[in-house]
């Protein structure tokens, strides 16, 4: 069931990135070479965006992590030994 609201919560935040691209196209589309472009085009972007990297996101997060808990080593650094 955690899956269903983090997919409802991704709604959203799929319109706020395409606004935020067109208006990030704006601003430095004289300084890359590119016309600035409407929401429909940026909304068509941010969903080729969002199709290319979610299986890779989606990849990542189904690894399991090594000592079970996701973001950390598998064991500590052992201490540095000191000599003399």
């Amino acid at each position: 069931m955690d899956s269903y609201f983090k997919l409802f919560a991704a709604g959203p935040l799929f319109f706020v990135s395409a606004w935020i691209l067109m208006i990030f196209a704006g601003v430095v589309g004289a300084d890359v070479g590119i016309r600035p472009f409407g929401y429909v085009t940026s909304m068509v972007v941010t969903a080729a965006l969002w199709l290319t990297t979610a299986p890779a996101i989606g990849a990542i997060g189904r690894t399991p992590a090594r000592n079970g808990k996701p973001g950390h080593d598998a064991a500590p650094h052992p201490p540095y030994a000191r000599e003399g």
